[in-house]
Protein backbone atom coordinates (compact mmCIF):
# COMPACT_ATOMS: atom_id res chain seq x y z
CA UNK A 1 0.00 0.00 0.00
CA UNK A 2 1.58 3.26 -0.79
CA UNK A 3 2.48 5.65 2.17
CA UNK A 4 0.40 8.18 1.09
CA UNK A 5 -2.53 6.24 1.92
CA UNK A 6 -1.29 6.61 5.74
CA UNK A 7 0.11 10.14 4.97
CA UNK A 8 -2.46 12.31 3.54
CA UNK A 9 -4.94 11.73 6.47
CA UNK A 10 -2.51 12.79 9.35
CA UNK A 11 -0.65 15.26 10.36
CA UNK A 12 1.49 14.06 13.13
CA UNK A 13 3.38 10.56 13.55
CA UNK A 14 4.43 8.44 16.35
CA UNK A 15 6.98 5.45 16.34
CA UNK A 16 7.97 3.01 18.68
CA UNK A 17 11.66 1.90 18.53
CA UNK A 18 12.76 -1.31 18.70
CA UNK A 19 11.36 -3.88 15.85
CA UNK A 20 9.55 -0.34 14.34
CA UNK A 21 12.50 1.59 12.84
CA UNK A 22 14.87 -1.10 13.12
CA UNK A 23 15.65 -4.62 13.93
CA UNK A 24 16.43 -4.86 17.71
CA UNK A 25 18.35 -7.88 16.82
CA UNK A 26 20.54 -5.66 15.16
CA UNK A 27 21.86 -4.15 18.71
CA UNK A 28 21.52 -7.13 20.87
CA UNK A 29 24.15 -9.55 18.80
CA UNK A 30 26.80 -6.89 18.62
CA UNK A 31 26.20 -6.79 22.33
CA UNK A 32 26.71 -10.37 22.51
CA UNK A 33 29.54 -10.69 20.14
CA UNK A 34 31.30 -7.66 22.54
CA UNK A 35 30.58 -9.66 25.93
CA UNK A 36 32.18 -12.57 24.00
CA UNK A 37 35.07 -10.59 23.89
CA UNK A 38 35.15 -9.07 26.82
CA UNK A 39 34.91 -12.88 28.44
CA UNK A 40 38.25 -14.10 26.78
CA UNK A 41 40.46 -11.18 27.50
CA UNK A 42 39.04 -11.33 30.96
CA UNK A 43 38.18 -15.37 31.84
CA UNK A 44 40.29 -16.91 28.91
CA UNK A 45 37.23 -18.30 27.36
CA UNK A 46 36.56 -18.85 23.98
CA UNK A 47 34.89 -15.86 22.39
CA UNK A 48 33.72 -17.54 18.96
CA UNK A 49 32.21 -20.47 20.94
CA UNK A 50 29.95 -17.94 23.12
CA UNK A 51 28.76 -15.97 20.11
CA UNK A 52 27.73 -18.92 18.42
CA UNK A 53 25.73 -20.08 21.14
CA UNK A 54 24.56 -16.67 21.91
CA UNK A 55 23.23 -15.98 18.57
CA UNK A 56 21.60 -19.54 17.82
CA UNK A 57 19.96 -19.34 21.69
CA UNK A 58 18.76 -15.45 20.66
CA UNK A 59 17.44 -17.09 17.32
CA UNK A 60 15.38 -19.51 19.04
CA UNK A 61 14.39 -18.19 21.99
CA UNK A 62 14.52 -14.44 22.20
CA UNK A 63 16.67 -12.32 24.70
CA UNK A 64 15.08 -13.28 27.82
CA UNK A 65 17.53 -15.13 30.54
CA UNK A 66 20.62 -15.27 27.63
CA UNK A 67 23.14 -14.70 30.19
CA UNK A 68 21.92 -17.17 32.39
CA UNK A 69 21.85 -20.07 30.08
CA UNK A 70 25.07 -18.63 28.23
CA UNK A 71 26.53 -18.63 32.18
CA UNK A 72 24.91 -22.16 32.71
CA UNK A 73 26.95 -23.29 29.40
CA UNK A 74 30.48 -22.12 29.63
CA UNK A 75 30.80 -21.86 33.50
CA UNK A 76 30.47 -18.13 33.73
CA UNK A 77 30.84 -16.67 37.09
CA UNK A 78 27.63 -14.37 38.06
CA UNK A 79 29.53 -11.75 38.88
CA UNK A 80 30.49 -11.76 35.11
CA UNK A 81 26.05 -10.30 34.93
CA UNK A 82 26.92 -6.76 35.89
CA UNK A 83 29.43 -6.54 32.75
CA UNK A 84 26.84 -7.80 30.85
CA UNK A 85 23.73 -5.07 31.80
CA UNK A 86 26.72 -2.51 31.63
CA UNK A 87 27.59 -3.49 27.88
CA UNK A 88 23.36 -2.63 26.82
CA UNK A 89 24.07 0.78 28.47
CA UNK A 90 27.66 1.81 26.88
CA UNK A 91 28.50 -0.42 24.13
CA UNK A 92 30.40 1.17 21.38
CA UNK A 93 28.96 -1.22 18.23
CA UNK A 94 31.04 -1.74 15.57
CA UNK A 95 28.53 -1.56 13.44
CA UNK A 96 25.76 1.55 12.88
CA UNK A 97 22.46 0.31 13.81
CA UNK A 98 20.84 1.01 10.15
CA UNK A 99 16.64 1.98 9.99
CA UNK A 100 14.48 -0.61 7.96
CA UNK A 101 14.78 0.82 4.57
CA UNK A 102 11.13 1.06 3.89
CA UNK A 103 10.40 3.09 7.23
CA UNK A 104 13.50 5.40 6.26
CA UNK A 105 11.47 6.07 2.98
CA UNK A 106 8.24 6.47 5.15
CA UNK A 107 9.71 9.06 7.35
CA UNK A 108 11.45 11.20 4.43
CA UNK A 109 7.69 11.04 2.71
CA UNK A 110 6.60 12.30 6.30
CA UNK A 111 8.78 14.93 6.43
CA UNK A 112 8.69 15.90 2.66
CA UNK A 113 4.79 16.64 3.58
CA UNK A 114 6.09 18.82 5.99
CA UNK A 115 4.36 16.52 8.72
CA UNK A 116 5.60 15.92 12.36
CA UNK A 117 7.13 13.18 13.47
CA UNK A 118 7.34 11.76 17.10
CA UNK A 119 8.53 8.61 19.15
CA UNK A 120 7.89 7.23 22.22
CA UNK A 121 10.81 4.79 23.63
CA UNK A 122 9.86 2.19 25.93
CA UNK A 123 12.40 0.51 28.00
CA UNK A 124 15.71 1.40 29.94
CA UNK A 125 16.33 4.82 28.93
CA UNK A 126 20.21 4.54 29.10
CA UNK A 127 20.07 1.12 27.06
CA UNK A 128 17.24 3.09 24.25
CA UNK A 129 20.02 6.28 24.19
CA UNK A 130 22.77 3.84 23.62
CA UNK A 131 20.50 3.12 20.45
CA UNK A 132 19.95 6.43 19.20
CA UNK A 133 23.23 7.80 19.23
CA UNK A 134 24.42 4.99 17.45
CA UNK A 135 22.15 4.65 14.83
CA UNK A 136 22.37 5.99 11.12
CA UNK A 137 19.66 8.54 10.79
CA UNK A 138 20.25 9.99 7.12
CA UNK A 139 20.03 13.65 8.87
CA UNK A 140 16.37 12.77 10.43
CA UNK A 141 17.21 13.13 14.00
CA UNK A 142 16.96 17.19 13.36
CA UNK A 143 13.20 16.56 12.90
CA UNK A 144 12.32 14.07 15.32
CA UNK A 145 10.79 14.76 18.89
CA UNK A 146 11.64 12.03 21.62
CA UNK A 147 10.06 10.82 24.83
CA UNK A 148 11.01 8.09 26.60
CA UNK A 149 7.99 6.11 28.30
CA UNK A 150 9.87 5.29 31.25
CA UNK A 151 10.00 8.95 32.44
CA UNK A 152 6.55 8.67 32.46
CA UNK A 153 5.56 5.34 33.47
CA UNK A 154 6.95 2.31 34.23
CA UNK A 155 5.64 1.08 30.50
CA UNK A 156 4.05 2.66 27.63
CA UNK A 157 0.23 2.82 28.92
CA UNK A 158 -2.38 6.07 27.24
CA UNK A 159 -1.17 8.03 29.40
CA UNK A 160 2.39 8.45 27.73
CA UNK A 161 0.60 9.34 24.25
CA UNK A 162 -1.61 11.43 26.09
CA UNK A 163 1.38 13.04 27.31
CA UNK A 164 2.89 13.75 23.92
CA UNK A 165 -0.03 14.61 22.23
CA UNK A 166 -0.85 17.52 24.59
CA UNK A 167 2.74 18.63 24.78
CA UNK A 168 2.25 19.44 21.08
CA UNK A 169 -1.06 20.64 20.79
CA UNK A 170 -1.84 17.72 18.23
CA UNK A 171 -5.83 16.32 17.34
CA UNK A 172 -6.15 12.58 18.12
CA UNK A 173 -8.01 12.57 14.92
CA UNK A 174 -4.95 13.21 12.76
CA UNK A 175 -2.45 11.39 14.83
CA UNK A 176 -1.10 7.77 13.62
CA UNK A 177 0.79 5.91 16.02
CA UNK A 178 3.35 3.24 14.42
CA UNK A 179 4.46 0.09 16.77
CA UNK A 180 5.36 -3.32 16.61
CA UNK A 181 3.55 -4.87 19.88
CA UNK A 182 0.39 -5.41 21.91
CA UNK A 183 1.46 -2.86 24.10
CA UNK A 184 1.72 -0.50 21.52
CA UNK A 185 -2.04 -1.37 20.07
CA UNK A 186 -3.47 -1.36 23.39
CA UNK A 187 -2.23 2.14 24.50
CA UNK A 188 -3.08 3.75 21.12
CA UNK A 189 -6.73 2.21 21.33
CA UNK A 190 -6.97 3.82 24.72
CA UNK A 191 -6.31 6.67 24.09
CA UNK A 192 -8.42 7.05 21.02
CA UNK A 193 -5.62 7.32 18.20
CA UNK A 194 -5.54 5.21 15.16
CA UNK A 195 -2.97 2.65 15.59
CA UNK A 196 -0.47 0.68 12.35
CA UNK A 197 1.36 -2.19 12.60
CA UNK A 198 5.22 -1.61 10.98
CA UNK A 199 4.56 -4.62 9.58
CA UNK A 200 2.31 -3.23 6.95
CA UNK A 201 5.00 -0.80 5.99
CA UNK A 202 8.04 -3.41 5.12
Amino acid sequence: MAFETYIAPNTAFIFGLDNVLYPEKDYLLQVYYLFSEFMEYSAQLNAQAITDFMQLEYAHHGSVNIFEKTAAKFDIQKKYKSNFLLLHENARLPLKLLLFQKILSFLQEILMDRKKIYLIISGNKLVQLNKIKQMEWHGLEHYLKAYFSQELEPSLTANSIDFVIDQNQLKKEEVLYVGSKLEDQEAAKKAGIEFLQVTKLL
